[in-house]
């Protein structure tokens, strides 16, 4: 299926810290057997030390992996980091940046967001830029400033970069809370994103929804002309749910 625009769906799974050897084999299995990716495109972000094993189940299916983070950096002295070129020698497709749970918890400032995804880039990764807004932020109105702020050193790399990445709305306050934006919240809220990338000339970029995405309001949410798909937290976990959410 695809959106306006010649959008292709696209339905990611973050696995989060989630995940061991003996359970990621039989879910990797179920989701290389599914026939989802006649619907839609699937993937899945896993974490670093299973990326050898996401790319041993994976290999000659149409299911694509990466990781969850990546570095700014090239090489060098960066204890703990993980360049875009080691991921790109596990097959990685993708690679998130900026995940709000990376921006609390690691204070990634939008700067350093806007430089992984250029660090993914050049490593022949697609970069997925998440962006969202806090509780606070919403109740005081303020969700599309926040937005605009997250996106601007993402839309500053240009046109041609941009049309290279993947968006990702995800608002803080459905991120595994349960709650989950209305269909017409997250539309609003996507409709000023498209708003700003057919503004740079990269309108084709691909927008997907994040925040507790479940098979029960996937469609609602991808039957918004702005939404382009999902990214996938719990719900990526359980083979059954997430490949009825690329079903649809």
């Amino acid at each position: 299926m695809t959106s306006v625009e010649n959008r292709a769906r696209l339905v990611l799974g973050n696995w989060k810290m989630h995940g061991n050897l003996a359970e990621n084999a039989a879910l990797l299995t179920e989701l290389r057997a599914a026939d989802a990716a006649r619907h839609c495109e699937i993937g899945i972000c896993v974490p670093f030390p299973y990326l050898a094993q996401a790319a041993s189940a994976l290999t000659g299916s149409s299911v694509s992996w990466g990781a969850q983070d990546v570095s700014a950096h090239d090489k060098g002295a960066y204890t703990g980091e993980v360049s875009g070129a080691m991921l790109k020698e596990f097959g990685c497709r993708w690679a998130l940046a900026g995940h709000s749970e990376r921006r609390v918890l690691h204070g990634e400032t939008d700067e350093i967001v806007a430089a992984k995804a250029q660090a993914a880039l050049a490593a022949g990764l697609t970069p997925v830029v998440c962006v969202g807004e806090s509780l606070a932020d919403r109740e005081a109105g303020n969700t599309l400033t926040v937005i605009e702020r997250q996106l601007k050193p993402v839309l500053a790399l240009g046109a041609e970069a941009v049309s290279r990445v993947v968006l990702a709305y995800e608002p803080v306050w459905a991120i595994g809370t349960g709650r989950t934006a209305s269909p017409e919240q997250a539309q609003e809220v996507h409709g000023a994103i498209r708003a700003a990338l057919r503004a740079l000339g990269a309108a084709q970029v691909q927008v997907l929804y994040g925040g507790s995405v479940k098979a029960a309001n996937a469609a609602s949410l991808f039957a918004m002309t702005d939404i382009d798909g999902a990214l996938v937290g719990g719900a990526s976990l359980v083979a059954e749910e997430f490949l009825r959410i690329a079903a649809i």
